[in-house]
C-alpha cells in the first residue's frame, strides 16, 4: 500500500514540474487573451493516472505565482486547471472527450476573468472564444496526439 502512495506523489510531482517548466519556458505564449499554453496539453494525463490531477493543479499554481497576472490568476487560473483535470479524469472512458474539459473550463472561466477582472478591451464572448481556441490547440492538436503516443507506454503510469 505504501508503494502506491509514493508512486502517486512522485507522478504528481513530476507532472507539476513539467507543467511549470513548460509554461515558464514558453511564457510569451502561456499568458494573455490569445494564449496557447502548451503545458495544458498535459491535461490529458488524468486519462492515465489520477495523480495528474494534483500534479496539474500544483504545476499551474506555481506557474501562475510566477506569471504576470497576480492573485486572481493564481486563484482562478489554478482552480480552473483543477476543475479541467477532474473533468478529464471523469471522461477517461471516452478518450476523444478527455481534452474537452480544459477547453471549456479555461475558455469560459479564464476568458471571462480576463475581460471582467483585467479589463481586456474586447467583448466577453471574444475573450471566451480566444482563450478557448488556444486551449483547443493545446489540448486537441498537441494533447490528443500525446495521449495516443503515451498509450504505447502506459505502463509507466501503473
Amino acid at each position: 500500500m505504501k508503494d502506491k502512495r509514493v508512486l502517486f506523489l512522485i507522478q504528481a510531482a513530476v507532472i507539476a514540474a513539467i507543467y511549470a517548466v513548460l509554461t515558464l519556458v514558453l511564457m510569451p505564449f502561456s499568458y494573455g487573451v490569445m494564449q496557447v499554453r502548451v503545458s495544458e496539453a498535459l491535461t490529458i494525463l488524468p486519462y492515465f493516472t489520477p495523480a495528474a490531477i494534483p500534479g496539474l493543479f500544483v504545476g499551474c499554481l506555481l506557474s501562475n505565482m510566477i506569471g504576470p497576472y497576480g492573485m486572481l490568476d493564481i486563484i482562478f487560473g489554478s482552480a480552473t486547471t483543477l476543475i479541467a483535470a477532474m473533468g478529464s479524469y471523469l471522461l477517461r472512458k471516452r478518450p476523444l472527450l478527455v481534452p474537452l474539459p480544459p477547453v471549456i473550463a479555461n475558455g469560459v472561466i479564464i476568458g471571462l476573468m480576463l475581460h471582467y477582472a483585467y479589463g481586456v478591451p474586447v467583448a466577453p464572448w471574444a475573450c471566451v472564444l480566444w482563450v478557448g481556441l488556444g486551449e483547443l490547440i493545446s489540448c486537441y492538436v498537441i494533447g490528443l496526439p500525446l495521449m495516443k503516443l503515451l498509450k504505447k507506454y502506459d505502463y509507466i503510469f501503473k
